[in-house]
């Protein structure tokens, strides 16, 4: 068991690295055509811990944890809270969370959050996604202010299995392509006309604006997601679900996969496992936490 006072997540930088900003390529070659999502977990909490140690200080109470996971470790000291049970009753984090789970006391879970940047997925797969409202947060790409001429588009599940179904997908999605950039700059030079006063950057975005009107559903999007572990719980749940549209259900599926390796105690009785149709899906035992 850990002093919560041990407390600390950091940043590891070499010495030339403190306190500088570091400049990565962000564009590098791609393949247009994207048949899977990737997700980057870009965000984890931290404990603040001599706080911790003055809270119970001041409280005379004593509190140490076996976790490794920010989230887990404050997802407990919330549940404790409820009942001033610091110290007391149920000694490992996994049997904590665990009652909490079985007993469906979801709220606690909602002070565990993690930040997560999902590329390669279409903009119909964030229409879905974006509906799950209650305790997440969103940001993605902007088609006004991004060039989507050299849009990727992302190939569904389907027409990934019928190498037919793909090439005519496929031919469809060159002919937006092309059609998308003429229109951007034939639209970019009807504004200048029309208004030659406006910044280049603005005229850009009139144009963007209104050509991408014909960008199919299958271009690819990038969105940041701040989710609480109840929430994430209620996402794959639904959409893991081999029920689910299959490019949602591959990216619950990875999500899946992150965040049993960062909270393996919130997420132990989530799993993925093979479907009857030959893909993966998820599988929740403790049912609407």
């Amino acid at each position: 068991m850990r002093p919560i006072s041990s407390w600390a997540i950091k940043q590891k930088l070499k010495p030339e690295q403190a306190g500088q900003r570091t400049l990565l390529a962000t564009n590098p070659s791609h393949d247009p055509y994207i048949t899977r999502p990737k997700v980057y977990l870009l965000g984890r909490q931290a404990v603040v811990g001599e706080e911790v140690e003055r809270f119970l200080a001041d409280e005379g109470m004593s509190f140490t944890t076996d976790s490794g996971s920010a989230a887990e470790v404050l997802a407990e000291m919330a549940g404790r809270t409820c009942y001033m049970s610091f110290g007391k009753g149920r000694k490992t984090n996994e049997e904590y969370l665990d009652n909490i789970l079985t007993s469906k006391h979801g709220s606690v879970l909602e002070h565990a959050v993690w930040n997560l940047l999902i590329t390669g997925v279409s903009r119909s797969l964030t229409h879905e996604l974006v509906r799950h409202r209650a305790g997440f947060g969103y940001s993605q790409l902007s088609q006004r202010y991004v060039d989507e001429g050299d849009a990727r588009y992302v190939v569904p599940p389907l027409y990934q299995e019928n190498e037919e179904l793909r090439a005519q997908w496929q031919e469809t999605i060159d002919l937006v392509r092309k059609a998308y950039a003429e229109l951007a700059d034939a639209t970019s030079q009807y504004v200048q006309q029309k208004r030659p006063e406006m910044a280049a950057r603005d005229r850009r975005k009139w144009a963007r604006q209104a050509a991408r009107s014909i960008l199919p559903n299958a271009t690819e999007t990038k969105i940041f997601v701040t989710g609480n572990a109840r929430s994430w719980r209620h996402f794959l749940e639904l959409r893991g679900s081999p029920h689910a549209d299959t490019e949602i259900r591959m990216l619950a599926v990875e999500i899946c996969k992150v965040l049993k390796k960062e909270s393996p105690n919130i997420f132990h009785d989530i799993e993925v496992y093979e479907e009857e149709d030959g893909l993966p899906a998820v599988r929740v035992t403790h049912s609407k936490v």
